[in-house]
């Protein structure tokens, strides 16, 4: 299936999986917009938009009975397009904020935080999204479908929920005026501790960073 027939007036909008593709397209010309950095005054709230619409797609896949593909093995889409551009891009636009901490289960007892990073998050959520695409621009429609649905449950479902949580956590402390704290030097190949992570952090305010990344004081 060819760019041209993706949104195809032939095709029901009613469909379930014309819909989801619908939005998992928009999500990732929507986000490679936003790394291009034009609007940096927006690009905070506006990637929390995204999440949270992309993550009702994830919900709707999760919800629906499991999609098994029609072939024993999945067929070869060719390589993956590279996101280093992405990732990079958004590393620069969110400095100094995009490292975050997050714990991945939050059922298993006494996990303790790890640190994360917004800009590799967003970059391996579209690298899985563009993978599923790939199949239903093929007219692999079952493919594409499995293949989001398994990658909702394994990779980008729990990563997109982890942005979206830093993100609303940075909106919540710029509108609620609360200090904001800076994980100073973390780095993200480091197996830090709670404590470690709060004997790193350094003070920001928020008001240092509102500006640059489009927040503003509910005040």
């Amino acid at each position: 299936m060819s760019d041209a027939t993706l949104h195809s007036v032939t095709q029901n909008p009613d469909d379930f999986a014309v819909q989801i593709a619908d939005s998992i397209e928009s999500f990732i010309v929507a986000t490679t917009e936003v790394a291009k950095g034009d609007e940096p005054d927006s690009a905070v709230p506006f990637m929390l938009l995204e999440l949270s619409q992309l993550l009702l797609t994830g919900g709707r896949l999760g919800a629906h009975e499991d999609i098994v593909p029609e072939e024993r093995y999945e067929p070869d889409t060719g390589p993956d397009l590279d996101v280093d551009d992405l990732r990079e891009r958004f590393a620069a636009l969110l400095d100094p904020v995009d490292v975050f901490s997050e714990v991945f289960d939050p059922y298993e007892p006494r996990k303790a935080p790890v640190p994360c990073r917004i800009s590799d998050n967003l970059a391996d959520i579209v690298t899985d999204l563009r993978h599923g695409l790939a199949h239903y621009r093929a007219g692999r429609t079952t493919e594409a479908l499995w293949w989001w649905q398994f990658s909702y449950f394994s990779n980008w479902g729990p990563t997109a929920s982890a942005t979206l949580r830093a993100l609303q956590s940075l909106v919540a402390h710029v509108r609620l005026d609360q200090p904001l704290e800076e994980l100073d030097g973390l780095d993200t190949d480091e197996d830090l501790t709670e404590d470690v992570l709060a004997e790193e952090a350094g003070r920001v305010m928020a008001e240092e960073i509102a500006g640059p990344l489009g927040l503003r004081s509910g005040r």
